[in-house]
């Protein structure tokens, strides 16, 4: 289904609709601050399998970011944060990053790496927030498969792909071109492991 949620002031009614879908173990592509994404409910095992299924990888395997709604949530899924990482994650979110950290034992077992650390992102876009909000957990997000632009940009063009693969394609504009920037904080000093949106000043 394709639903139009307002950029800005995304409608209450609709963020609902689709939280219940994700509560239900649906999948949806949704706009972020950088491209759109492919999400679920962290705690739907058979709906990580889904966008494994689509990615055509295995869970463990998947680069699969948390989104989180604010610095309190991520820190749930981080274990052992230090003073200096969460100083860079104050000065750098929400927006356009990805950090890599060592996961928790709330991160669900078909999502643990053998490195045992995961990807948390709080992005900078109303329409993200406000699921994630309602939601009272993380989306895990997941990079759309394509090919061409207009696969990751265009709402409508997605819809045609992936309707059948999904329960709710978001149409909030027009996508990014760019990924998030990612940090990897597990070592002694940050290091950039792929340039993207977010400018990174060391």
């Amino acid at each position: 289904m394709l639903l139009h949620i307002h950029p800005k002031d995304p409608q209450p009614r609709l963020v609902k609709q689709v939280v219940e879908s994700l509560q239900k173990g649906g999948i949806i592509i949704y706009p972020t601050d950088t491209i759109y994404g492919l999400g679920c409910d962290i705690f739907q095992p058979k709906a990580i399998e889904r966008i494994a299924r689509i990615k055509k990888i295995e869970p463990q395997k998947a680069q699969l970011s948390f989104v989180c709604s604010d610095l309190s949530h991520l820190s749930e899924y981080a274990k052992q944060i230090q003073t200096s990482t969460y100083r860079l994650l104050k000065e750098y979110l929400p927006g356009p990053y990805t950090f890599i950290l060592p996961a928790s034992k709330l991160v669900p077992k078909i999502l643990q790496s053998k490195k045992d650390t995961i990807g948390l992102r709080i992005p900078d876009n109303a329409i993200a927030m406000a699921i994630v909000k309602e939601l009272g957990r993380p989306i895990l997000s997941a990079s759309l498969p394509g090919e061409m632009v207009e696969d990751y940009t265009d709402p409508e063009v997605m819809y045609e792909n992936f309707n059948k693969l999904v329960d709710f394609v978001i149409d909030g504009g027009p996508g990014g071109t760019m990924p998030s920037t990612i940090i990897d904080c597990t070592g002694d000093e940050p290091v950039v492991t792929r340039e993207g949106l977010g400018k990174w000043e060391e």
